[in-house]
Order: C-alpha cells, then sequence, then structure tokens
C-alpha cells in the first residue's frame, strides 16, 4: 500500500514504513494534499486526487509509483482540492470508475465537469473489494460539505478520513508527533473549517467510533499512529464545555479604546479570568479562530467610524458569525467621537452566537472615571456569568 503525498515540502512516494521523498517541489500556500494509492491482489483504487494547480506534480508522481492500472478514482467530497485533478487522471486511466456518493456525483459534474457515465454510486456502509483488501464507505455529511466522506480499509484498520480531523501542516513528517504543535496545526483547521458544524461533527465522532482504528489518514496533514489523540481533541472542541477565558478583538485609532481594553484586561486578570487581547491590526485572522474555539466570552472593542464600527472590527464580527463558536457571553466596547449606532449593528451582526448580551461599554473620547467604573462593572458581571456556568 503506498501514499503520494504532494504538499509544500515534498512530492513523493510512502510505504506505510519508509519514507522515499525523492526531490522538493513547493506549492505556493503551505497545505498538503494527500492522496492515498491502495493495491489490492485485484484492483487498485486511488483515493482522492489533489488541487488543479499541483496537476502536473500529482500526475507526474502517480506515474512514478509505477502503478500499471488504475481501477476506482474514490472521491471522498467534491471540492477542488480532493476533485481537481480527477479528469487529468481520468485522461491517463480512462477505463477508471470514479466512485463516490450520489450527492457528491452531481456535485462533481456541476463543479469538475465529469460525464455522469464515469461514475459508480455508493450508499453508507458499502463495500468495494480490491482482492485481498476492501473499503468500507462511511457517510459522514456536513464535515464539512453535505457529501463528505470517509473510506475504511477493512484489514488495515485504517480510515480514510477526507477533512475530518485535517490539519493546516505541511511536514516532512510522515505521521503526527502528538506535540503540542500538531495539536495547535489541527485545532487551527478545525477553527477556520469545521466549526460551524459541530452538531455534525458530534455524531460522525461516534460513527466512526464504533471503527476499529489503527491508524487516521486524513487529506491534510500527516497520519495519526494514535487516533485517540485527535479523536479526543475533537470530542473537546466539539463539546459545549468552554473555558474560563475572555477573548478581545480590538482595533483603536486614536488609543481610546485601547485604553478601554488595557483596563478590562487588568481588571478580569485581577479576578482571575484568562484573557486574550487579540490586535486586528496586522493581525492573523486563523489564530483569532483558533481563540474562538474555548473562550467563554467575547469582548468586541472598536472605535466608532462615521457613526458604526471599524470596518476590521465589522470583519470579525462577520467570521464569528459565519464559524458560530461555542460562546456562551459577548459584550463591546468603544470610543466615539459624536455617536452613532454601533453597538446596535455589531448586535445585529451576531445573530449566529447563541450567546448572552453583557451591557456594553461605550464613552465619548477618551476613557474617564465613570468609563473605568463601567468596565469594573462589566469584569465583575463577566466573572459572574463565567461562576454560573461553572468555570471560575
Amino acid at each position: 500500500m503506498r501514499v503520494i503525498k504532494p504538499n509544500i515540502y515534498s512530492v513523493g512516494v510512502i510505504d506505510w514504513d519508509r519514507r522515499l521523498f525523492d526531490e522538493l517541489i513547493p506549492l505556493p500556500d503551505g497545505t498538503s494534499y494527500n492522496s492515498y494509492i491502495i493495491e489490492g491482489s485485484e484492483k487498485t483504487a486511488i483515493l482522492d486526487t489533489s488541487d488543479p494547480a499541483t496537476s502536473s506534480q500529482f500526475i507526474d508522481h502517480v506515474l512514478r509509483t509505477g502503478v500499471e492500472k488504475i481501477d476506482y478514482i474514490v472521491a471522498h467530497h467534491c471540492e477542488q482540492d480532493h476533485s481537481g485533478c480527477i479528469g487529468d487522471l481520468l485522461l491517463l486511466y480512462p477505463d477508471a470508475k470514479v466512485v463516490t456518493n450520489p450527492k457528491c456525483k452531481s456535485l462533481l459534474i456541476d463543479h469538475v465537469g465529469l460525464d455522469e457515465e464515469c461514475f459508480i454510486e455508493v450508499e453508507d456502509n458499502e463495500e468495494l473489494s480490491l482482492g485481498d483488501k476492501t473499503l468500507r464507505f462511511v457517510y459522514t455529511p456536513w464535515v464539512h460539505w453535505p457529501e463528505t466522506m470517509c473510506s475504511y480499509l477493512v484489514e488495515d484498520k485504517i480510515l480514510f478520513s477526507c477533512d475530518f480531523f485535517g490539519a493546516h501542516l505541511a511536514t516532512s513528517q510522515v505521521y503526527a508527533n502528538n506535540d503540542a504543535l500538531q495539536y495547535q496545526d489541527a485545532k487551527r483547521y478545525y477553527a477556520e473549517i469545521m466549526m460551524p458544524f459541530r452538531p455534525a461533527i458530534r455524531k460522525n465522532i461516534e460513527k466512526i467510533s464504533e471503527l476499529e482504528l489503527d491508524l487516521i489518514a486524513p487529506s491534510h496533514g500527516p497520519i495519526y499512529k494514535n487516533p485517540d489523540f485527535i479523536i479526543d481533541a475533537y470530542r473537546d472542541w466539539v463539546s459545549d464545555d468552554v473555558k474560563n477565558l475572555v477573548l478581545i478583538p480590538y482595533i483603536s485609532m486614536h488609543n481610546s479604546t485601547k485604553e478601554m481594553v488595557n483596563y478590562l484586561v487588568d481588571a478580569l486578570i485581577e479576578r482571575g479570568v484568562s484573557v486574550v487581547p487579540f490586535n486586528i491590526s496586522g493581525g492573523d485572522i486563523g489564530e483569532l479562530a483558533v481563540e474562538l474555539v474555548d473562550a467563554a466570552t467575547v469582548v468586541l472593542a472598536s472605535p466608532y467610524v462615521l457613526t458604526t464600527a471599524h470596518p476590521d472590527v465589522g470583519y470579525v464580527a462577520f467570521a464569528a458569525n459565519m464559524l458560530r463558536p461555542k460562546t456562551k457571553f459577548a459584550s463591546i466596547i468603544g470610543s466615539y467621537g459624536w455617536g452613532g449606532k454601533m453597538v446596535e449593528n455589531l448586535i445585529g451582526m451576531l445573530s449566529n452566537l447563541k450567546a448572552e448580551f453583557i451591557e456594553p461599554v461605550t464613552c465619548k473620547g477618551r476613557p474617564d472615571e465613570e468609563a473605568f467604573e463601567k468596565l469594573e462593572k462589566l469584569a465583575d458581571e463577566i466573572l459572574a456569568k463565567h461562576k454560573e456556568i461553572g468555570i471560575a
């Protein structure tokens, strides 16, 4: 059994017990696209392809494997980083059939332009024999598209999990180290892509937990020799549990809002509440998404700009609303010049957050003693809310 991994550091052929990286081909985006070849005694299947931008490298390394015939191209997911090279692969292996579920088939016809005649449709838990190897297809809808599925190699107890359990990590290590770096890269992948689908992911975790697993091989990032490492992490991330943590995304034009942020940060720390102030100006929105995974409270901090929030804070509100974190409480602080409707506008942008809003604090110009007293009260209220749910 062999693995083809086109990614940022190399494109090569991997056996499970040894690595044969034979050249370095840098790709533009720092993400690995993993495609797996399964050679059975009678048939050969390739699981997913790669992004169209990597087509020449991908095809080159498929040919280098020496595989004379590919019988099946398994499409777990329609998105182009999985399916973008299917058409090129069919030119090389015109007798191959694209194996996928009915929803994915429909999307592949629309997005990739494949002909209906090239497909074999499979149902949930249906099996495909390669001779001495058996692929079982497991539907995992909304992880993270409606048509997504995984493949389970029955004899070897390997789950080819598609985007499920992926990581924003291109590394020369075939297997995950299960260390802090790997955890953080997987958490970022979850935060940016999977977080809006927590209920569906919970159901699908239980579904794949019924399988005996020796390895989890995702479509992005390294392979997990210890499946419990990533499964347990996902169980935590998709749960309703939050941490005694306040995230404060902020931007400040004339330092008035920044003064308010600094004061609130100190007030919360004095009360034993962890705080992450996040300067949106020049910040990495992906890192902000990671913090959203666990934060019990989010406080948006913005100056008024033309009667509403600064556009960068509006973008953060839009992103948070789209990502749907499990945040329990939210508030808004900021400074204004003459007035406006920033608070109302931001609250309106956060309709997907199932969070209780705590009384906002705004002030005209530089914060004064009255503003600082209101920030003290806000810190008290946040602490009280955290105590109510048992995290402080």
